[in-house]
């Protein structure tokens, strides 16, 4: 099992989309080996900031395998409860208007 764990191994991370898996390096599996050596599922909110990097890195680097593959034929290695935050570009926006501010200038000809 340890074996087949090493070669082929996949990190399930749940997220409010569903489960999606990882494919993590030969390195990378060794070390979620030992991260994972207690528990089959941990919460992110755990992992230190080695570990965060790791996958936020996996993340960002789109090392996602497709369902069928992950499901059918690799081993899991272990469970991340959520996924954690990806650090994006904030999006610049115009300010939100009120309402009242928009639909002003309607209300005022219907009054007249």
């Amino acid at each position: 099992m340890w074996l087949e764990k090493l070669s082929s191994g996949v990190l399930r991370v749940l997220t409010p989309l569903g489960p999606r898996y990882l494919n993590p390096s030969f390195m990378q599996r060794l070390y979620l080996i030992w991260v994972f050596r207690h528990f089959e599922t941990l919460p992110v909110k755990v992992l230190n900031s080695r570990q965060s990097r790791m996958i936020e890195t996996m993340c960002a680097n789109n090392q996602f395998v497709s369902l069928d593959l992950a499901v059918d034929y690799a081993p899991l290695l272990g469970t991340l409860e959520q996924r954690p935050p990806v650090p994006a570009m904030a999006a610049s926006r115009r300010p939100v208007s009120s309402v009242r501010d928009s639909v002003g200038p309607l209300t005022a000809d219907a009054q007249q």
